[in-house]
């Protein structure tokens, strides 16, 4: 299948990724490096990645691997693959090899030229539809059918093609999502388990990607960033079918997206690292499963600002426990945090840059 879209199949076998303690490794076990960023579009009703209407896939990514990046994380909504949903917002002149494509096989264009240039992709379904994120899984407009069916037919068109190695199946529950509480309609857990065996049953060599929840953890209290609290998995982990193939990701913000409690305590930013290891850092302390810390990011890196103090000593903890990262984001038009990429969407915003270098060395 893989070939009949144009990708290159390696005259070695293929390199997937599973999992041994809390550790990522390659299919010989070796330690996996990554250095992860997100560039999203897909998820928007533009149903691409956004930047091509002023640059080329090629260039973008040329740029990030150019900086040291081998890992992205590509964020897309159900709606795309609707019959008759066409990407828009592209320039064609400078992207002539994406005219008359479909949004699905933009993202064939994307992961066929990140493979070619040694990276890999972690697909993240983000929004069901183009409008906006959601607490659960499904809305009554996108049903759990839907969003397993999909990701199946993902995990069966990307067979056999080791650029894609994971799917992180639904972008920050919140609300109403709980974790262990046994709820079918509710339980983000249990729905997991639902679509990552169905994922595995295609594909058995995708990392499952898991993102916790706010609140509503059976016997916890405290709310968290949306898709951060993963406190449930003590007592709840998610049970594959497939073992070793389980990775939780958090995402964690500071106060330039939203004001949080842990923020105006006197101790900060020293008291940062003991909220990080209980909601979701004891996973990796404790050697239970990998740590992917799928988003974080902000406009402030300086030692100044709560939000630099906040980013900076993010970065200080995954360098010290080791954990992996896709960093949010390159794009420059992320309202909360900007980008890596400034408004010009061609100078990279070297600042950030300085700051994240420590986690690439």
């Amino acid at each position: 299948m893989g070939s009949m879209l144009g990708f290159q199949v390696s005259a070695d076998s293929p390199n997937y990724y599973h999992t041994s303690g809390n550790r990522i490794v390659d299919s010989k076990g070796n330690a996996a490096i990554f250095k992860g960023i997100n560039w999203f579009g897909f998820e928007t009703s533009n149903f691409t990645p956004h930047g091509l209407w002023t640059r080329s896939m090629d260039g973008l990514l040329d740029q990030m691997k150019g900086k040291g990046y081998n890992l992205l994380r590509i964020p897309y909504t159900n709606e795309m693959f609707l019959p008759g949903k066409m990407p828009n917002s592209i320039d064609y002149w400078k992207n002539p090899d994406l005219q008359g494509l479909k949004p699905i096989e933009i993202l064939d264009k994307l992961i066929e030229k990140a493979g070619a240039r040694g990276m890999k992709v972690i697909l993240d379904r983000h929004r069901p539809t183009s409008a906006e994120q959601s607490e659960l899984w499904y809305t009554p407009t996108v049903s759990e059918t839907t969003w397993v069916e999909d990701w199946k037919m993902l995990a069966k068109r990307y067979l056999g093609n080791d650029t894609v190695i994971g799917a992180d199946l639904h972008n920050e529950p919140h609300g109403n999502a709980c974790w262990g509480c046994g709820d079918l309609a509710r339980d983000w857990r249990l729905a997991a388990e639902r679509a990552g065996n169905a994922i595995l049953s295609v594909n058995s060599n995708w990392l499952i990607i898991v993102e916790g929840v706010s609140s509503n953890i059976q016997g916890q209290t405290g709310n968290y960033w949306w898709g951060g609290n993963l406190k449930g998995v003590q007592n709840d982990p998610v049970r594959l079918t497939v073992t070793n193939r389980i990775v939780y990701s958090p995402h964690d913000y500071g106060p330039g997206v939203a004001s949080q409690p842990w923020f105006s305590d006197p101790a900060f930013p020293n008291n940062l690292p003991g909220i990080w290891d209980a909601y979701w850092g004891y996973i990796h302390k404790n050697n239970i499963a990998p740590i992917l810390v799928g988003e974080f990011g902000g406009r402030s890196v300086d030692m100044t600002s709560a939000e630099g103090k906040w980013q900076n000593k993010l970065v200080d903890y995954i360098r010290l426990q080791k954990l992996y990262w896709t960093y949010w984001c390159v794009n420059p038009n992320s309202g909360d945090t900007g980008g890596l990429l400034l408004d010009d969407w061609v100078t990279w915003n070297q600042p950030k840059q300085v700051m994240l270098d420590r986690l690439m060395e």
